[in-house]
């Protein structure tokens, strides 16, 4: 009995999960070291576990890669004045595999590429109403044209939905061709 509650439990959670070869063969190919390249502007907001907007936001983004090492610095302002800067150091180690770190992230980025695709998990110490939490990250990047990215992530802790950050990113500089 125990067998027939668990194994459609065990069925609808893995099945949450997209693998990266949904991605193959799609295009433009999304490389962070061309991506986030040069300076970038991204608008956002939080959301709650309820979907409620709790905050919206403005980053200014800066991006500096020399061969497989990279550095995004990112200037947060949130729509009730608070300030924020992250400095991610980023390394590519593979075709399409990627890890970072920043002073906050408590366990490094680690991801994968492929296609237009971009998806990796990492923890991220936050300050919630005077408290720190260790919230875990689901991210995923889609590049939607050479200069635009759609970015989600699903925050959990202790392995409960907490909420959600949407973000839209654009690549600044020359005029955009798409």
């Amino acid at each position: 009995m125990r067998k027939l509650f668990f194994l459609p439990l065990l069925m609808l959670l893995t099945s949450c999960a997209t693998p990266m070869s949904y991605y193959d063969n799609t295009s433009p190919q999304l490389k962070l070291e061309e991506f986030y390249n040069g300076p970038l502007v991204a608008y956002g907001m939080v959301q709650d576990r309820k979907g409620r907007v709790i905050r919206r936001f403005k980053v200014d983004m800066q991006g500096h890669w020399q061969g497989n090492k990279g550095r995004l610095e990112e200037w947060f302002e949130y729509d009730d004045g608070e300030k924020q800067q992250r400095t991610w150091h980023l390394e590519k180690l593979g075709e399409g595999h990627y890890r970072g770190n920043a002073s906050d992230v408590t366990r490094s980025a680690d991801g994968y590429s492929n296609g237009f695709a971009l998806n990796w998990f990492y923890t991220l110490r936050l300050k919630v109403e005077g408290r720190e939490w260790d919230i875990d990250f689901n991210d995923w990047m889609y590049l939607v044209g050479e200069k635009r990215i759609l970015n989600r992530a699903e925050m959990k802790k202790w392995g409960f939905r907490v909420g959600e950050v949407i973000l839209y990113i654009e690549k600044l500089g020359e005029a955009s061709a798409s």
